[in-house]
């Protein structure tokens, strides 16, 4: 581990990979603070520059964006009570009353030290969790990876709020429909192309991400075509107020931060949960276990309800990574959109990732550290700086957004038929996205799609075209019936209630 971790410094280390970790942690931070956007949106707008890296380079830069956009994110929520993305919803319940008392200071300062409490813990998480699972996955088969898609697909259902989970589901099946577009690899036969020849190769992620997030997002900022509030002027004028905290606010908040970085760390790498829900059960934990004046303060101020879910959000953004690195399974949506990167630079995320590319395993774990140091360092001063952008009308915001969507699109392919295309589906994803239809299973559908497909294909031919390996294999079954257990999860939580 330590001859690992030394690896990866080194790989950070260099100029070009420091610069790459510094300039994703100050653009997640950015666009991470931007009300509607988030790191999915900030992931999706980098990946064609990633192109042109090595899988190293490519990885510390998405890992940057990915934490950087986690921590930024606090930022519209206390000051002008609009997450910059949806795991800050909870930091709006405490932070924001806060800031209204003239104490928007003290939030961010919480949210800066809770955020890099929480991204440090799940770092010393990864180191030890990671290879543990690495080498206990490695003698996995292809039908035992064929049950690790299913279990990530299904698993949306039981982390779903009430009431999305069909709509979940569909979007997912949707993912899978899109990612059969193209030429079989198999049989060298052509599917769903309908006579287009720029289709035969199959939909590209990076156009399919840009246009269900990145693109999508900036119309539908556009439809709202909303005005500052008075909140986002005072922010843009710098009036934060004092940073401090005291030592008996520090002794406070500390349980508060271990605790909810374990559980947010935990949340983060079961799949399909990802930081929203690890933000709201912290907040939840957290105020159930308050007593007295303290439990009183929830919702009107409380130190320890900014504090939860900051650490939780950004512990459960590097539990993320577990599943990602170890077996190939996307955590969140936003490691969904990486999973899409890595495959393209040809590195396939899995038990073997540990042992054929240990260098980029150890990159994102030392950017992991360094980059929560580098951000500390850049939000505490500069908190009452960077709260001016908050301050850019979305005139200016939406056209920035369409210019580097179109332009990445085109610089990966060099076909105006790629840009239509991606148009088309982003107005298809406005649509849906307008109806509460979600994009993140969408995406994890798309890519887990392909990996199903010829994983099921092994196994079929391993066993002369029988099924009967879903259930021979204990661990392919222990699987299966984890995934049914995760789609009747909803409608048994019904009965209950009912």
């Amino acid at each position: 581990m330590i001859e690992g971790l030394l690896t990866g410094l080194a790989a950070v280390a260099s100029p070009a990979n420091l610069v790459l970790l510094f300039g994703g942690c100050l653009l997640g931070t950015f666009i991470g603070m931007m009300p509607g956007l988030g790191p999915v949106t900030a992931v999706s707008l980098l990946i064609p520059i990633t192109y042109g890296l090595s899988p190293a380079g490519a990885m510390i830069l998405l890992a940057a964006v990915y934490y950087g956009a986690m921590f930024g994110g606090s930022t519209a929520s206390v000051l002008i009570n609009a997450p910059g993305e949806s795991s800050s919803v909870p930091t709006t319940f405490d932070g924001y009353p806060l800031a209204r008392n003239g104490q928007a200071g003290k939030a961010l300062a919480l949210c800066a030290w809770g955020s890099f409490v929480g991204g440090t813990i799940a770092t010393l998480m990864l180191m030890l969790a990671a290879p543990t699972l690495s080498s206990w996955a490695v003698g996995f088969q292809a039908s035992e990876y064929f049950a690790l898609m299913v279990l990530g697909l299904t698993a949306i259902a039981a982390f779903t709020e009430e009431g999305g989970v069909i709509k979940a589901l569909l979007m997912a099946v949707l993912g899978l429909m899109l990612a059969t577009i193209g030429t079989d690899i198999a049989d060298g036969v052509e599917r769903y192309v309908f006579g287009i020849p720029d289709l035969s190769d199959g939909l590209s992620f990076v156009l399919l991400a840009m246009a269900a997030f990145a693109l999508s997002e900036a119309l539908i900022a556009a439809l709202r075509n909303q005005r500052l509030s008075e909140e986002a002027k005072a922010a843009a004028r710098g009036k934060v107020g004092s940073l401090k905290l005291s030592a008996a606010e520090v002794r406070d908040v500390a349980p508060t931060a271990v605790r909810s970085s374990i559980l947010g760390f935990m949340v983060g790498v079961l799949p399909g949960a990802g930081a929203t829900i690890a933000a709201f059960m912290s907040y939840a934990v957290e105020r159930n276990l308050a007593r007295g004046p303290a439990k009183e303060m929830f919702g009107k101020g409380s130190l320890r309800g900014i504090t939860a879910p900051e650490t939780a959000n950004n512990a459960a953004a590097g539990g993320a990574y577990v599943p990602l690195l170890t077996l190939g399974i996307p955590g969140s949506g936003t490691t969904a959109v990486i999973l899409g990167a890595l495959i393209t630079l040809g590195v396939q995320p899995g038990p073997r990732l540990y042992i054929e590319h240990a260098e980029v395993f150890w990159a994102v774990v030392a950017s992991m550290y360094l980059g929560n140091v580098i951000l500390l360092i850049i939000n505490l001063p500069l908190i009452p700086y960077i709260a001016r952008t908050l301050a850019i009308p979305e005139t200016m915001l939406v056209p920035l957004i369409l210019f580097f969507c179109l332009v990445g699109v085109y610089l990966v392919s060099f076909n105006p038929f790629d840009l239509w295309l991606m148009i088309a589906l982003a107005g298809v994803a406005v649509v849906l996205r307008l109806v509460d239809y979600p994009m993140a299973p969408l995406l994890l559908g798309f890519v887990l799609g392909k990996l199903m497909e010829e994983n099921l294909r092994r196994a079929l031919l391993v066993h002369d075209g029988s099924f009967a390996f879903l259930w021979e294999r204990p661990v392919t079954l222990g699987l299966l019936i984890l995934s049914a257990l995760c789609v009747s999860a909803p409608l048994l939580k019904r009965l209950k209630r009912g």
